[in-house]
């Protein structure tokens, strides 16, 4: 041996095989872990998205319903002062008294984040609170058309 050189031993140059298998198992634990929570963590993220969307649009709902009752927009007979279309609160309607001004209160129709379309299940203000087909004479209340249900276990259509 000489001085001034350092000796390694064999044993300390590397890792054993039971030190690499044990960590590739701790790897594997921790990466198990976490993937319900990242699924969940995307279910819950659609379902806050879908909620925000149901609410912007009975908000303009609730909206259109004020501005006609107050006598502001034109009332169609039979439609209770609600819309007639969902897509008139993004077309717009003429204010009362006001030429060539609309009143728009979406500027567009979101796409539902559970079924990735922008259909949404209507109801009118004749119709049962639970019905599951529109009766066409206006939009009273909007809905989810998915078949599935939250983590809280409430069908989306409910919600």
């Amino acid at each position: 041996m000489h001085q001034g050189t350092p000796t390694i031993r064999r044993r300390e140059a590397g890792f054993t095989l039971a030190e690499l298998v044990m960590v590739a198992a701790v790897l594997t634990v921790l990466a198990m872990a976490t993937l319900p929570v990242a699924k969940f963590t995307a279910k819950r993220s659609k379902e806050a998205d879908l909620k925000l969307d149901l609410r912007e649009m009975r908000m303009a709902i609730d909206e259109y319903k004020r501005y006609s009752d107050a006598g502001l927009i034109p009332v169609d007979v039979g439609t209770e002062g609600y819309p007639k279309k969902l897509d008139v609160l993004v077309e717009g309607v003429q204010l009362v008294g006001q030429v060539d001004k609309k009143l728009k209160l979406l500027r567009r129709i979101p796409v539902d984040p559970m079924t990735g379309k922008q259909e949404w299940g209507l109801r009118s203000y004749q119709d049962t609170p639970d019905s599951t087909s529109w009766g066409g004479e206006n939009v009273y209340d909007v809905y989810s058309l998915s078949k599935g249900a939250g983590l809280n276990g409430v069908p989306y259509r409910k919600w």
